[in-house]
């Protein structure tokens, strides 16, 4: 079964691209675990988060957006003596911030499902070029870059958002051999 070559680790890569990696996301809570884990990646690696999920799940509410987005200094605290958390004060205090604005997207437009898919009109993109030369960012991700930093965001830029738009199904870079492009297609 022919596989993207950057997932081959044979453990948490290797499955998070078979079981997640491009499958369209339209749960609240699992857009905020996606969100929160790639701002918590900034400067780091995607298979550190993946290591560490556990310990986010356990500091963030079971990434219960709303309930974080009510987190206070006690909080902050307690999450920096959490095992495998990631020990950056100002990164969980910026997690709060985001849970904050996903609230408040929510308020807006009805879902943060309803707002990240908007930017597609709800439809996954493919970008042949992509399989020739792997890309970090377009316009696509730069667009939602501005609106989310507009809207107070932290620590997602564009490389991070398309990063997140890639995990979330919201772009399909999946290699065209590999057997989750064929799925996710319908190809």
């Amino acid at each position: 079964m022919e596989k993207c070559i950057w997932c081959k680790d044979g453990g948490l890569l290797e499955k998070y691209h078979d079981e997640e990696w491009g499958v369209p996301v339209h749960d609240e809570r699992k857009h905020f675990e996606f969100l929160l884990m790639e701002a918590m990646s900034c400067g780091l690696s995607w298979k550190m988060m993946l290591q560490r999920r556990d310990a986010f799940r356990e500091g963030f509410a079971q990434f219960d957006f709303e309930e974080v987005a009510k987190f206070g200094d006690a909080d902050v605290e307690r999450c920096l003596q959490i095992d495998g958390m990631i020990k950056s004060e100002r990164k969980i205090r910026g997690m709060i911030n985001n849970a904050q604005k996903f609230v408040e997207i929510q308020k807006e437009w009805g879902s943060f499902d309803k707002y990240i898919w908007h930017f597609t009109d709800g439809k996954t993109m493919i970008y042949p070029e992509h399989q020739q030369e792997w890309c970090v960012r377009n316009e696509l991700s730069d667009a939602l870059a501005k609106d989310m930093k507009k809207r107070g965001f932290k620590y997602l830029g564009s490389v991070i958002l398309y990063s997140h738009l890639q995990g979330i199904g919201v772009i399909n870079d999946h290699e065209v051999n590999c057997f989750r492009y064929k799925e996710l297609t319908g190809m």
